[in-house]
């Protein structure tokens, strides 16, 4: 199991998605007491898709984040490299996405193809950050958006330092029960715990050639979104 101190192995880390992936969707709303459905309907109204409009939901898993992008009208790529997470999702189709398999490094689209990209809990678990980054940006058509929901790290440290306590003695036993893999939710704490702040994570997008960057927390800051455009 690839821990999230170390390099992370796309193999590894899709492995491990696939062999959650039937309980994958039931156990997020557990495990956030329902938060999760809340944190959708935001990163959806910040994506703020249109009538006719083209948007990539990298690392969508099963879909799920990707429905709320079409009740506009918009079309959606559900695109992810857990062929478990992606046969799950198929067999619930919606019209209006399409489900293609695609590593965030080297993304199976052309150019400007996007006129939005988002990604929601999966950019921490990609090789390299700015290379994905790049990739979502050469893939979005010039003026189009980039919205990032991610965890991340609570402003005032004691608070901190009380989750991430959490994250690391009881978020791997509860999942642990609940989902049979224990493994796979201590590599998910460490890849929180692990994870940069919400002003280094805006330094990174910016330094990948997005344009007015901005964020704002959620829950605290236990989820921060991440907003920007692509110059042009």
């Amino acid at each position: 199991m690839t821990r999230a101190q170390l390099d992370k192995n796309p193999a590894d880390v899709s492995a491990m998605f696939d062999q959650v992936a039937d309980r994958y969707d039931v156990l997020n709303d557990a495990l956030s007491l329902g938060l999760d459905r809340r944190w959708r309907k935001i990163v959806a109204g910040a994506v703020g898709a249109g009538r006719g409009e083209l948007v990539l939901d990298l690392a969508a898993g099963t879909g799920t984040s990707s429905r709320a992008f079409t009740a506009s009208g918009a079309r959606c790529v559900a695109c992810d490299f857990s062929l478990g997470m992606l046969r799950v999702g198929a067999r619930r189709p919606v019209p209006g996405i399409g489900f293609v398999a695609g590593d965030a490094l080297a993304l199976p689209f052309a150019d400007g193809a996007f006129d939005a990209v988002t990604i929601s809990f999966g950019l921490r678990n990609v090789a390299g950050t700015s290379a994905a980054l790049s990739e979502l940006l050469r893939v979005t058509r010039p003026g189009g958006r980039l919205v990032v929901c991610e965890f991340s790290h609570l402003p005032a440290k004691p608070l901190n330092d009380l989750y991430e306590q959490y994250l690391t003695r009881v978020l791997p036993r509860v999942a642990g029960r609940l989902s049979g893999n224990a493994e796979a939710y201590d590599y998910l704490s460490e890849s929180i715990r692990d994870w940069p702040g919400q002003r280094q994570l805006a330094a990174t997008i910016t330094a990948a050639g997005w344009a007015a960057v901005t964020w704002r927390n959620l829950s605290f800051g236990v989820v921060a979104v991440h907003q920007a455009r692509r110059p042009g």
